[in-house]
């Protein structure tokens, strides 16, 4: 059947997690009351892009995924769909999801959904090809999301959605750097530019990983200082962000592949652990 190689294509764990930080973002950006139906609008329309985002990687990306044993099972290079009913499929759910949010939501949503979806194909996705600098501009459209979230809730372009932004900015690289380095050998037989490719014993890509997730750790207690959440956030945070460092420490003390391991899991549950604090601890008006 057609329907689970297409599925497959939107990436749907990815696309779950835009969706958790695009509500996180609505919930945060409401004043007053929740508009249920205009969140449903939201998040429908956020998944409808962010799936044709992720497919339209996997188009442009179908030679690499061949040569990487990791990805060469994905529904293109594996012969399951064809090239063009990915591009029709990718193409509709796109320009859907934007229109739909443009008229559901508002146009400011929508323009950062079509931010999103440009950021991430057209430099992103061609320039892990050329520079490992990659991985900083593929953080930007990783960073959208929540910003769309409070955009969509009414929430104004401020200082605040700002710090929400680097947040996840800063969240995104300790994890990507862990993953792109147990996958190191994979990324060089895909021929694409990555930091741990040429980084054997690993001690680049912890100090980068570390040296990030420092950085995140002042960043995500700016909620607190900026009225958005309250004391219990605060020292939530404060607490995460040092089991983060922890982990990139951990990683830079000796670089194997457990370490990058579990430094990767940290990150997988440090960000809905936070998002959640920020949630439970929202100042309101």
């Amino acid at each position: 059947m057609v329907a689970r190689p297409l599925l497959e294509l939107t990436k749907p764990r990815i696309t779950q997690l835009v969706l958790l930080t695009a509500a996180a973002g609505f919930y945060l950006g409401s004043r007053g009351h929740i508009d249920l139906w205009l969140l449903a609008n939201t998040l429908l329309g956020t998944a409808l892009v962010a799936g044709g985002t992720n497919a339209w990687n996997q188009i442009w990306e179908r030679d690499v995924d061949a040569r990487m044993a990791r990805t060469r099972g994905r529904p293109l290079p594996s012969g399951r769909l064809a090239a063009s009913h990915a591009m029709w499929f990718a193409s509709a759910i796109t320009a859907i999801g934007i229109i739909y949010l443009g008229v559901t939501v508002n146009l400011l949503t929508a323009s950062l959904a079509a931010l999103t979806f440009a950021s991430y194909v057209l430099l992103y996705t061609p320039l892990k090809r050329r520079t490992s600098l990659n991985t900083l501009v593929g953080a930007v459209p990783g960073a959208l999301p929540i910003v769309g979230g409070w955009t969509a809730a009414g929430g104004r372009l401020d200082v605040a959605v700002a710090a929400l932004f680097w947040i996840l900015f800063l969240w995104q690289l300790p994890h990507f750097l862990a993953l792109a380095w147990i996958y190191r050998e994979d990324y060089r037989a895909g021929g694409l530019k990555m930091l741990s490719v040429g980084d054997h014993d690993g001690r680049d890509t912890a100090r980068m990983a570390l040296l990030y997730a420092m950085a995140l750790l002042p960043i995500s207690l700016l909620p607190t200082l900026l009225g958005v959440t309250g004391a219990w956030y605060f020292f939530g945070a404060l607490a995460l962000g040092v089991i983060y460092v922890a982990a990139g420490t951990g990683l830079l003390v000796a670089a194997t592949p457990a370490r990058a391991w579990r430094l990767f899991f940290v990150s997988i549950l440090y960000l809905p652990a936070l998002l959640t604090l920020m949630v439970l601890d929202k100042v309101t008006a």
